[in-house]
């Protein structure tokens, strides 16, 4: 993740938005039965108060206290220097715009109209954000679930508020990113951790591209086996040794990165086999798991015949 591009959000403009200050229209109810009528509604993101946005600091780890010194705007910026700092900028803003957040604004909605109301009041706000952020060239997007600030380019995934899934190399960088942010803060565990996930979700996006289920989640070598099955990256004789020597590599890759997190990263407890892993191996595992992610996401576009794989 490009952490530090995401001090563009500490703009008095945009934290308005993110934490409920700025309005962005009315919300017009076809139910004239509704509790809140025709326009008593407002369209805009749940409103925070400075004590919330201190709260919100500590779900993720922060010690930020409120003291009511400061206006909200600037414990919102507090709030993103915090996610940068510590590399959860992504699921903190996720937690903002998330449907959670929203029930308290629209009490008294059908299932129907509430849905319609969050909807309206996400796109608003990501249109309102975008427009400051367009002529920088960046913008502010929905993707799995996580809200994520890319460069616009022609790749960058469509605004989704049903958080459709999408994987680019935008995405994988900003996973490697995020990764290699935790090798240099001594993370090891958590930078293993990330380097099986960057590999999972590449092969569980390019099978899902060809409406494949994947067979078996969870299992890293048996998802890699059916993304060379079903994309037929068996070793082509003809094809010059070297190159084949190469593809066979991959297999090793898929297979270290997946052992070296089973045995040393944070989702298993301490045992006598685990692993004393250096920095230096850390970045590699990080890596190799980028680069063969890259590669099979050039696989899946040839398959399908884009250009610019």
């Amino acid at each position: 993740m490009e952490l530090e591009k995401y001090k563009l959000l500490k703009n008095k403009r945009i934290v308005e938005i993110l934490d409920g200050d700025e309005t962005l229209g009315d919300f017009e109810s076809p139910n004239t039965d509704s509790y809140f009528g025709l326009s008593n509604l407002k369209i805009s993101m749940p409103r925070l108060s400075g004590p919330e946005i201190c709260d919100i600091a500590k779900m993720f780890g922060s010690t930020l206290e409120y003291a009511g010194m400061k206006s909200r705007w600037q414990y919102m910026f507090d709030l993103i220097d915090y996610g940068i700092k510590s590399g959860r900028i992504d699921s903190i803003l996720a937690y903002l715009f998330d449907e959670s957040n929203f029930v308290r604004e629209a009490n008294g909605l059908d299932k129907d109209e509430f849905e319609r109301y969050r909807s309206k009041s996400i796109e608003s706000a990501l249109n309102r954000i975008n427009t400051i952020l367009h002529f920088g060239g960046n913008k502010l997007i929905i993707n799995e679930k996580r809200v994520l600030l890319v460069s616009i380019s022609p790749s960058t995934p469509e605004i989704s508020v049903n958080n459709v899934k999408t994987i680019d190399r935008d995405y994988i960088k900003l996973l490697s990113d995020r990764a290699i942010a935790n090798v240099d803060s001594g993370n090891y565990d958590s930078a293993l951790t990330q380097a099986r996930t960057i590999l999972e979700e590449t092969f569980d996006y390019v099978l899902e591209k060809q409406n494949i289920e994947p067979s078996d989640k969870g299992n890293i070598n048996k998802l890699y086996k059916q993304v060379k099955d079903e994309y037929k990256m068996h070793e082509n004789k003809n094809a010059d040794k070297r190159i084949n020597r190469l593809l066979s590599g991959l297999e090793n890759i898929v297979s270290a990165v997946s052992e070296m997190r089973n045995k040393n990263s944070d989702s298993h407890g301490v045992g006598d086999r685990r692993l004393t892993i250096d920095k230096h191996h850390a970045r590699l595992s990080v890596n190799s798991a980028t680069t063969m992610a890259d590669f099979i996401l050039s696989v899946e576009k040839k398959a399908n015949g884009e250009d610019g794989y």
